[in-house]
């Protein structure tokens, strides 16, 4: 039974996310519509999984869900930020630089969380991952202080994510 339901859904926390997001996208909620999302997130799942090889064990819900909120507010203070250098800082005076973020994550996935974060947020971009995922290529749009950017990432995302990932 509990290999039917694994084969069924492999990955249900997505399939569930899938299902919600589906919903959220209408423009009105119908039955029909719950049904038809539900049937996605089954199917996506599913069809996908083959290329899922292993599922991250240890997954801190809570923490991921701490996480997201800080990354979400991160988001939003890099906005106004990047605002405010478009507005105020000219062309000639930006300084951008290149980043080397070592990395102590070896997860796969952890490491994809570290390196989306860093690109949604705006100002930084992760550019590269090192052939044996020890270090991240990270581009800022403007810093004085590149030592101190590497650090925040450590401290601030990677370190979180380590505690999630366990």
């Amino acid at each position: 039974m509990i290999r039917m339901f694994q084969w069924l859904l492999p990955h249900p926390f997505l399939t569930l996310l899938l299902a919600v997001i589906w919903i959220l996208l209408q423009n009105e909620f119908s039955a029909g519509m719950a049904v038809f999302g539900l049937i996605l997130g089954i199917i996506i799942p599913r069809g996908t999984s083959v290329w899922w090889p292993d599922t991250p064990q240890g997954l801190r819900l809570g923490k991921m869900a701490t996480y997201s909120l800080m990354v979400l507010w991160d988001i939003l203070l890099a906005n106004i930020e990047v605002a405010w250098i478009v507005l105020t800082v000219p062309n000639a005076k930006l300084k951008p630089e290149w980043i080397v973020v070592p990395l102590e994550l070896r997860q796969p996935e952890a490491i994809t969380v570290l390196a989306g974060t860093i690109t949604l947020t705006p100002g930084t971009v992760s550019a590269d991952l090192s052939d044996r995922g020890h270090s991240l290529l990270v581009h800022v749009l403007h810093t004085d202080d590149p030592d101190a950017v590497r650090d925040e990432i450590k401290s601030r995302y990677e370190r979180r994510l380590q505690e999630i990932f366990k």
